[in-house]
């Protein structure tokens, strides 16, 4: 498996540590607990206290996210019952594309399963907050949040902050000349390569979409005929790397704290691309203290500091020695997604383009078939 794949920073994300949060203050009577309304405060419960106040609830939590594989998100659940171990918690895992079309039919049908919605489709959290959908509420932090990576109102805050790129195997490519993407075209590397399809996963294309404008045509024409390996599920190509098979892997998560055994591209001056995994609260969701524990959960310090990638959502946590804060390196593109993501009939027009060049996308999707109401 992986070390640096998506499915382990979405499976991780951050330690394992929590603390308390502050004092208890009394909400205001007209809303419910932790509810401040439009340009309200944040939560100011302790994580103890919202445990209490949720085991009250019922003691129950359902969070869809999104990822690759069944089990991406075995380690922060086993960490939050660590942590909360008498609330019954279920996360289902599946592609965002699919997840939240799930949700839309649910709500369509008065059957909604989740109280939590933890997902890469960026533009569902806007829409969503339009229709009256999300719970707007701040937990504990929300204000060290750096700007692009929440609403204004609390509809929905970003938990993790995540990269792709690519990369490869250190000790085969060498560390003195690291690759570029220019440098995926050579002749050299055909045959060892693998890849996340870029028509199938939308973080992917948009990776893709900026080597193409980036590099042109030519370069995507050149590396169609690298004789890539192609799956889906962006953890692919980490693990096809880091599993021994491949040299390098293309559209898939990483960190750029170590370089060994292999080395996660960020280089200056070639693209890579970065966004905040939103998460968000239905304002339908039958267990609202249990979600906000999830959420103070995710944003504290501890969780935040622990990240695997040496990456946070929060402006007051220092990067590890030879990092920035993801917002400040221009070749990641953190405000392109957003607006990417928003143009769909644009996404459609790339994802048949990259189809033309790379053919159709093939293979059952990673996470497996899981119906309408997975977690029910």
């Amino acid at each position: 498996m992986s070390t640096f794949s998506r499915r382990h920073v979405l499976a991780t994300g951050a330690a394992l540590g929590v603390g308390a949060l502050g004092a208890t203050t009394t909400p205001a009577a007209a809303a419910p607990a932790g509810f401040r309304g439009k340009g309200g405060r944040e939560e100011t419960r302790t994580l103890d206290e919202l445990y209490q106040a949720a085991l009250a609830e019922g003691g129950k939590l359902v969070v869809y996210a999104g990822g690759d594989t069944p089990t991406q998100q075995d380690g922060t659940k086993a960490a939050f019952k660590a942590r909360f171990p008498e609330i019954d918690l279920t996360l289902i895992v599946d592609y965002s594309k699919y997840h939240d079309v799930r949700v839309d039919n649910q709500f369509a049908t008065d059957t909604l399963v989740p109280d939590v919605v933890q997902f890469q489709t960026l533009q569902d959290f806007d829409r969503w907050k339009q229709q009256g959908r999300l719970l707007h509420y701040k937990p504990a932090g929300f204000a060290k949040v750096h700007d692009a990576f929440k609403d204004p109102q609390g509809a929905w805050v970003a938990t993790g902050a995540i990269a792709f790129s690519f990369l490869y195997d250190t000790a085969t490519v060498g560390a003195k000349t690291p690759l570029t993407p220019r440098d995926l075209v050579d002749p050299k590397w055909k045959g060892r390569i693998a890849s996340a399809y870029p028509h199938d996963d939308d973080a992917v294309l948009y990776l893709f979409t900026l080597y193409a404008r980036t590099y042109g045509w030519d370069w995507v024409a050149r590396f169609a005929a690298q004789d890539v390996q192609f799956a889906r599920g962006s953890n692919s190509p980490g693990d096809a790397v880091f599993g021994g098979q491949k040299t390098i892997g293309v559209g898939t998560a990483g960190s750029a704290v170590s370089s060994s055994p292999v080395t996660f591209a960020v280089g200056a001056g070639h693209p890579f691309m970065g966004w905040g995994q939103r998460t968000a609260i239905l304002k339908q969701a039958r267990n609202s203290t249990a979600a906000k524990l999830f959420l103070n959960w995710q944003l504290s310090k501890e969780m935040q500091n622990g990240s695997f990638n040496g990456w946070s959502v929060r402006t007051d946590i220092t990067p590890p020695s030879g990092l920035k804060p993801l917002w400040e390196y221009p070749n990641a593109h953190v405000d392109g997604f957003p607006r990417f993501m928003a143009d769909r009939a644009g996404i459609e027009r790339w994802k048949q383009t990259f189809a033309l060049y790379f053919g159709e996308v093939k293979g059952d999707p990673t996470p497996g078939w899981l119906g309408l109401h997975p977690g029910a």
